[in-house]
């Protein structure tokens, strides 16, 4: 026989979750303080976005830098066209999605016209309110 899982929920389960997330507001509130501790320990030893550890005890502690480089699209496109480097630009079609919604609204375009362009998505999330009885 498969082992069956029990979806009861229960009052006990709805205070422990409350609980715990609440338990986790707080650690994350104290991990977001310490770091800023840290931080400004390494900006003042080895200076601002610079990697650097330090060892205390039988703990070492490590601050990484992760650096990231991006094309500034605007600029870049203006740069590239006045170096006649048109090779080098995208041309990216994509729908306007305020001047469709509006076709839609003034009777333009039917849903149907668009049948499977739509994508739609949902998302999922758990919240507990106590509630105070009088």
């Amino acid at each position: 026989m498969a082992n069956q899982i029990d979806y009861t929920i229960s009052e006990d389960l709805v205070i422990k979750y409350n609980k715990l997330n609440d338990k986790k507001k707080e650690i994350e509130k104290e991990l977001d303080e310490l770091k800023k501790v840290f931080h400004i320990y390494f900006d003042s030893m080895v200076g601002k976005n610079e990697k650097g550890e330090v060892t205390v005890n039988n703990y070492k502690l490590q601050r990484q830098i992760r650096k990231s480089e991006k094309f500034n699209d605007e600029k870049t496109v203006q740069k590239l066209e006045q170096l006649n480097m048109n090779d080098l630009i995208q041309l990216v079609k994509k729908p306007d999605e305020e001047k469709v919604k509006s076709a839609l609204t003034l009777g333009f375009l039917k849903e149907e016209d668009l049948e499977g362009c739509l994508i739609k998505s949902a998302s999922q999330a758990i919240v507990v309110k106590e509630i105070h009885k009088k």
